[in-house]
């Protein structure tokens, strides 16, 4: 029963961290940038850094001064690098995605609504359990597909202004004219579209990928809590934090660190560690990936949608096939969830890394 209430509490937790997680980066986003767009790397090294906080330091607080069983193993390191490496691609995907036009009311429904596809044929394969897919469980995955493609048509196309609604008004009334030779370069309608969906599907493939892989690094390591974290939170600090510095100091960016947008960054890196941790402690409840990704990202896009809706102010400007699209999202990842062969695949799963972490 203790089990069973830890694991609620933890996929409860991970849904509401991961829920806010876009809207929150975008007002960061918006926050930084001085030629009134979206900055790109500023808002990524703040997720960085707080998930080096989160992910690194307090973990670590935690092994010297408390500890916890398991250990480490080379095999888990490996793997939970992995986990931490694609949680940060998605993430740059996310903020790619945005840069380029996307709105987090159509691309966070899209990428949580992908992501249970890739999470459950990666976890499928990984148990050697493909035979065992039935045709209602493809049925999910379609349905999941296809309320993905109505959300990012039938989307708002204005939901965003051109400043936060959350940054003050001296900061948008103050924001510097760039002079054309600062000015950058924006692709067309075609190629924003274009590059919109590839990072789209860039985050939806690594989001997906991560369950799976960072559950095979915790298993390695003897189901261990805090060690899978440490190393998500190394592999997030090289790709989000040390990769953008360089970046930063060859190319340039038109942002800059201003308080409000760093406040609002530093705070989607929170909710992206603080769902990494509640994902880890579903796992070590009992969880497993085929049916904790699903239900994640099954209520993830519910608290995103509703709370851009509500800070936007668009309820007026929904249309009904968007509320059918996401209807379709949430069912078919619920379908995912329920139809999955989940019993056998974890049966399998977990002496496959059982063998691994002895």
């Amino acid at each position: 029963m203790r089990n069973t209430a830890l694991l609620l509490a933890s996929l409860t937790v991970t849904i509401l961290c991961w829920g806010m997680y876009g809207p929150v980066l975008r007002s960061g986003q918006e926050g930084m940038s001085t030629v009134g767009e979206v900055a790109r790397l500023r808002p990524f090294v703040c997720v960085g850094l707080a998930y080096f906080l989160i992910g690194v330091i307090v973990p670590s607080l935690w092994l010297y001064f408390r500890g916890e069983k398991g250990d480490w193993s080379l095999r888990g390191i490996v793997w939970s690098l992995a986990g931490g490496a694609l949680g940060a691609l998605g993430a740059l995907g996310i903020i790619l995605a945005f840069t380029f036009g996307g709105l987090p009311i159509y691309v966070m429904p899209i990428v949580f609504g992908g992501a249970p596809v890739v999470n459950a044929f990666l976890t499928i394969y990984l148990a050697g359990r493909v035979k065992d897919v039935g045709p209602l469980f493809l049925a999910g995955l379609v349905i999941v597909i296809l309320g993905a493609v109505v959300v990012l048509v039938s989307a708002p196309k204005h939901a965003s202004p051109t400043h936060s609604a959350n940054t003050p008004a001296d900061q948008a009334t103050s924001t510097p004219t760039p002079s054309a030779a600062s000015t950058p370069v924006r692709p067309g309608p075609f190629w924003a579209w274009t590059l919109r969906l590839v990072f789209i599907a860039a985050a939806v493939v690594c989001w997906g990928a991560y369950g799976p892989v960072l559950h095979k690094g915790q298993a390695a390591m003897h189901h261990s809590r805090m060690r899978p974290l440490i190393c998500v939170g190394l592999a997030y600090f090289a790709i989000a934090v040390v990769t953008p510095y360089f970046f930063l100091g060859e190319m340039g960016e038109d942002s800059t660190y201003r308080s409000w947008g760093t406040l609002w960054s530093l705070m989607a890196g929170a909710f992206g560690a603080g769902g990494a941790l509640g994902i880890i402690m579903a796992f070590n409840s009992g969880g497993r990936p085929v049916f904790v990704m699903p239900l994640v990202f099954g209520g993830a896009p519910v608290v995103s949608t509703f709370f851009t809706i509500a800070a936007k102010h668009e309820w007026g400007n929904i249309n009904p096939f968007f509320w059918a699209g996401l209807i379709l999202v949430v069912a078919g990842s619920a379908m995912v969830l329920v139809l999955g062969p989940r019993g056998e695949i974890a049966e399998r799963g977990e002496t496959a890394e059982s063998v691994v972490a002895q």
